[in-house]
């Protein structure tokens, strides 16, 4: 049971921000759990048609520290974190924290993610997956090949996990640097997400924070697609590593000042 919503008085400057895509059962757990910790928290529902939406618009009903907005029809996690962040940015907020709907990620180390950004305001503060036993071998392993082409694409430049979904971003460069190309706007945004945000001078701050994967038996639903995905991520990192190449002068020049 999540506990009740944080009474604390709202940030002007981090909000956490949770795109939603038809997430199961968990969902108000996920975000009574986000509540607890922090004020405010926004949801973008992008097109879910299993009744989440209007769950959580009774819940914003009850709370003035949630907030709900709803994209018409699924467009992908990019693009509704996109859509929050540009309303965010709007409302004078400069931190987003990122976290997925279905209960994976640990909405307890919420206020230590912030108390980071908010000493390192420059820098996008990353969380570090730590597994625990039931954890699909196979998307654990497969993420290693996703990390490799990351840190290969900054030159190691101190991104510890690429597809972590929990983490905190700087507003405005992000929202720069999403709409500068057309590409980030469905699963492969979190990867590329911090690697054209790594080319573009942004730190990197790692924190360990646990995930779980919860069987179907316990309201867990993967929208992942293992050909289609990985697919996706192999068109993302073929065209990074050709930018990557174009960048690459400048990038061991950063280094070696470094």
């Amino acid at each position: 049971m999540a506990d009740a919503p944080t009474s604390a008085a709202p940030s002007r400057t981090h909000l956490v921000l949770i795109p939603s895509y038809n997430p199961g059962p968990k969902v108000r757990e996920t975000v009574l759990g986000a509540r607890a910790q922090w004020n405010p928290v926004w949801v973008v529902v992008d097109g879910s048609t299993d009744g989440s939406a209007a769950l959580l618009q009774r819940m914003a009903d009850e709370d003035r520290g949630l907030k709900v907005l709803l994209l018409p029809q699924n467009s992908g996690k990019g693009a509704a974190v996109l859509h929050g962040l540009r309303r965010a940015a709007q409302e004078g907020f400069t931190h987003a924290l990122t976290m997925d709907s279905d209960g994976q990620h640990p909405a307890q180390l919420i206020p230590e993610f912030m108390q980071r950004s908010q000493q390192q305001p420059a820098a996008m503060v990353l969380g570090k997956p730590v597994f625990d036993a039931d954890a699909p071998r196979l998307r654990v392993n497969g993420r290693k090949v996703s990390n490799f082409w990351a840190n290969l694409e900054t030159l190691w430049n101190g991104i510890g996990d690429s597809l972590y979904g929990f983490r905190v971003y700087p507003i405005a460069p992000l929202v720069r640097t999403m709409q500068g190309q057309r590409w980030m706007r469905r699963f492969d945004f979190d990867p590329e997400a911090v690697v054209r945000l790594s080319w573009n001078g942004v730190p990197a701050v790692n924190i360990d924070a646990p995930v779980r994967y919860f069987q179907a038996s316990e309201g867990g639903v993967s929208h992942f697609k293992y050909l289609r995905d990985n697919t996706l991520l192999t068109w993302m990192h073929t065209r990074l590593f050709l930018g990557f190449v174009v960048r690459l002068p400048v990038l061991v020049w950063r280094k070696l000042m470094r």
